[in-house]
């Protein structure tokens, strides 16, 4: 019997030394990886913060026709899991855009407090999209303000202050 564990130990050995893996050390792979994706993305509502569902079959043409699209709600499925939009009852707005500033000017007050989840969706949307319309400026960067025909400017925000974790 000890010759056989005997056996099949060498032949196990012989085997990795034959297929050329040899033993090495730890090696460092810097640190893990950070930030958000690329790709469009609307941000919606749930139990446990906001989250980002891909737009897939939809092209990106303006800053003006996300907002609408977020203003629409998620898909069932997305429902299904949970997700809703806080943000349907804005009335009239503009979104510009340079760089990595993004402004939407509200042409009534802003229905949001501006530390809400629904604040929230609105500006990792725009963060987002102002990404992919210039792909020269991450998400991260973008800096996001309300401007309400009434009430006070509210931000500049950034996504991550929405985001847990």
């Amino acid at each position: 019997m000890r010759f056989r564990h005997g056996v099949a130990a060498a032949s196990l050995a012989l085997a990795l030394v034959g297929c050329g893996v040899q033993p090495t050390g730890v090696i460092g792979a810097g640190e893990p990886a950070s930030g958000l994706t690329r790709g469009m993305r609307l941000y919606y509502a749930s139990d446990t913060g906001l989250r980002g569902v891909p737009l897939l079959d939809q092209r990106l043409r303006d800053l003006d026709s996300v907002v609408k699209l977020l203003a629409q709600g998620p898909g069932p499925a997305e429902q299904r899991d949970g997700l809703t939009s806080l943000v349907q009852e804005l009335g009239g707005y503009t979104v510009s855009g340079t760089g990595a500033r993004v402004t939407i000017h509200m042409d009534g007050p802003y229905p949001l407090s501006g530390r809400d989840q629904g604040t929230g969706q609105l500006v990792c949307t725009l963060a987002r999209a102002q990404s992919v319309l210039e792909p020269e400026v991450g998400t991260d960067d973008v800096e996001v303000t309300v401007r309400p025909a009434e009430g006070p400017v509210l931000g500049p925000y950034r996504c991550a202050e929405f985001l847990d974790g």
